[in-house]
C-alpha cells in the first residue's frame, strides 16, 4: 500500500491544535464544552455572495476521526508529548455537535455557515481539516457560478484538472465546480465518486501522430461516431481543421451514421473571430447543429467579452481560472471560538480587535434569511442569538452593521432558519444529498435573490444584520475587556 493509499485525514492539522490539545489535556480540560463558529468576511472576486460547499466532505472526516498506532508512533517521535496524553489520542473519537447551512445554501460574509460545540479539545483539533474543506470547495463553487453567469445558458464544463493545485483540488475542485452549476467535468475519477457528467475529445497529440489532419479526424471518427468532437486548432484552424472537420462529417452522413453529439473544438487564437467563421462555414455546409466548444484560459470576464463580440460559441471549457479560483486564490474562512460551556451555563467569548473586521460576534448563534411573503424572493438575513426567534407578525428594522445610519424596515416577511443540525453527540444525524441534488438546492437558492444582488460586476448589497440582543451582547463584552485593560493599564 502506498503512503498517498493509507493516509489518515485525522492528520490534517496544524501543529498547535494538538498541541493546545496536550496543555488541555494537562490541565485536565478534556470535558469542558466550548462552541466555534466558522465564518468568512469577503465574498470572492468583489461579488455580491458566496456558496457553501464542502460539508460532505467535513461529515466523512468527523464521521473517520481517530489516530492509528502510526499516527501516535509519530507524534512520540516528536519528544513533545507524555505517554499519558498519547494513549489518549488511541481511543479519540469526535462526540460533539455540528450545525451547518445545506451545501449549496447562498452565505455572506461574518455568518456563522458551521458551528462547532464540542469537548474542547475535540473542538480544537478539527479546525484545520473543517476550514480545508469548507474554504476551497465553497470558493471554487463561487467561481463557478460567476463562469456560468457569464456564459448566460451556455453549457460551462471543468477542463481544470491538470492545473488544479494537486489531486485532491482537482477532483473535489470538479465537485464544489458542478455545484456551481457548471454542466460536467473532463475529471474521470470526479464522475466516477459523485456521479457528475464527463466529457472529452482528443488532443492536438492525437492529429500530430496521424500523418495528416484529415486522416487524424476520421480515425477519430471513426472510434467515436456517436461523440465526435474534433479539435480544428492544431494547423490552422479556417484553412485546414474546420474544412476537414467538415469533410468527415459528409463522410459520415454520406455513410448513413447519425450526426448526433458532433462538433469542433476551438483552443487557440482569436475565439470570437474563429467562432464566427466556424459557424458561417459550418451553417453553409448543412450543419447547423454542429456545437462549437471553445476553451484557453477563460474566466467570467473573457467570456462575457467574448460574448459581447458576438463569438458563436455553445460550450465553454474552463480550466485554470476555475478550478484555481486565478484572481482569488482563497476564501478566507476562519474558525474563532464564540462561547464557553461551564457546568451546563454557556459564557459567551469575543475576540477584539484592532482591525474592526476581525472583530468577532460572541455566543451561541442561529441565522435567519428573511423573505417577502408576495413573492418569496429573499430579503436580508439576520445573526440572532440562540435563544432568539423572529416575529413575522410585525416590521422589522434593520442596520447596517458598519454604518448604523443607513436602515431599512421589512414587513410583510417570513423567517427560515439555516443552520441545520449535522452531529449530535457525535452521532450524525444529517444525511447528505447527492451533488446532483445540492446542483439544483443551489439554483434554487440563488433565484431566490434580486438579479442587483447576483451580477458579477459591482452587485448591490444584501443585507445582513445582527439582532439587538447580540448587538448590546457584543457591546457589553467589549466594554467588560476595554475596562478591565484599562484598569490593568492603572
Amino acid at each position: 500500500m502506498t503512503q498517498f493509499e493509507s493516509r489518515n485525514i485525522t492528520m490534517m492539522m496544524d501543529l498547535y491544535e494538538m498541541t493546545m490539545a496536550y496543555g488541555y489535556f494537562k490541565e485536565n480540560d478534556t470535558e469542558k464544552k466550548v462552541a466555534f463558529d466558522v465564518f468568512y468576511r469577503r465574498n470572492p472576486d468583489g461579488g455580491g455572495f458566496s456558496i457553501f460547499a464542502g460539508l460532505e466532505q467535513v461529515i466523512e472526516y468527523l464521521e473517520n476521526m481517530h489516530f492509528e498506532d502510526e499516527d501516535v508512533e509519530y507524534f512520540r517521535s516528536l519528544n513533545l508529548f507524555d505517554e499519558d496524553f498519547l494513549a489518549y489520542l488511541k481511543n479519540f473519537r469526535f462526540n460533539g455537535d455540528v450545525y451547518a447551512f445545506e451545501e449549496g445554501t447562498i452565505m455572506y460574509p461574518n455568518e456563522p455557515v458551521v458551528t462547532v460545540v464540542a469537548p474542547l479539545i475535540e473542538a480544537q483539533l478539527v479546525e484545520t481539516a473543517i476550514l480545508a474543506q469548507i474554504n476551497h470547495q465553497s470558493l471554487i463553487a463561487t467561481k463557478a457560478r460567476r463562469i456560468v453567469k457569464a456564459a448566460a445558458g451556455r453549457g460551462v464544463s471543468d477542463f481544470g484538472a491538470r492545473r488544479a493545485h494537486n489531486m485532491d483540488a482537482a477532483i473535489y475542485g470538479a465537485r464544489a465546480s458542478y455545484i456551481g452549476g457548471v454542466n460536467g467535468t473532463a475529471t474521470v475519477s470526479a464522475g466516477q465518486m459523485f456521479g457528475i457528467p464527463v466529457g472529452g475529445t482528443h488532443a492536438h497529440s492525437w492529429v500530430m501522430e496521424h500523418s495528416d489532419e484529415l486522416t487524424a479526424f476520421r480515425s477519430y471518427a471513426k472510434v467515436f461516431p456517436n461523440n465526435c468532437t474534433l479539435l480544428v486548432d492544431t494547423y490552422d484552424v479556417l484553412k485546414s481543421g474546420v474544412p476537414n472537420a467538415i469533410k468527415v462529417f459528409q463522410e459520415m452522413k454520406d455513410a448513413g451514421i447519425p450526426l448526433t453529439r458532433y462538433g469542433i473544438r476551438l483552443d487557440s487564437g482569436d475565439l470570437a473571430y474563429f467562432s464566427k467563421e466556424a459557424r458561417r462555414m459550418l451553417d453553409a455546409a448543412g450543419y447547423q447543429d454542429a456545437r462549437i466548444f471553445a476553451s484557453s484560459d477563460l474566466d467570467e470576464y473573457v467570456i462575457r467579452e467574448l460574448k459581447a463580440q458576438g463569438a458563436r460559441i455553445d460550450v465553454w471549457g474552463v480550466g485554470t481560472k476555475m478550478i484555481t479560483s486565478y484572481d482569488w486564490p482563497a476564501l478566507g474562512g476562519v474558525y474563532k471560538m464564540s462561547a464557553e460551556i461551564v457546568d451546563g451555563k454557556m459564557t459567551p467569548k469575543i475576540k477584539i480587535s484592532e482591525n474592526p473586521a476581525k472583530l468577532t460576534n460572541p455566543g451561541y448563534k442561529k441565522i435567519y434569511r428573511l423573505y417577502g411573503k408576495r413573492d418569496n424572493m429573499a430579503l436580508a438575513d439576520i445573526i440572532a442569538l440562540d435563544d432568539e426567534t423572529i416575529d413575522d407578525s410585525k416590521p422589522i428594522k434593520l442596520y447596517n452593521q458598519h454604518h448604523t445610519y443607513q436602515t431599512k424596515v421589512i414587513r410583510d416577511f417570513y423567517a427560515r432558519e439555516l443552520l441545520v443540525p449535522v452531529f449530535v453527540d457525535g452521532r450524525q444525524v444529517y444525511e447528505s444529498p447527492d451533488v446532483c441534488s445540492i446542483r439544483e438546492y443551489s439554483k434554487k437558492e440563488l433565484a431566490a435573490f434580486w438579479e442587483e444582488y447576483r451580477r458579477i460586476l459591482n452587485p448591490h448589497t444584501y443585507k445582513v444584520d445582527i439582532s439587538d440582543k447580540l448587538y448590546n451582547l457584543k457591546m457589553e463584552l467589549i466594554h467588560e475587556n476595554r475596562e478591565e485593560y484599562e484598569q490593568e493599564d492603572c
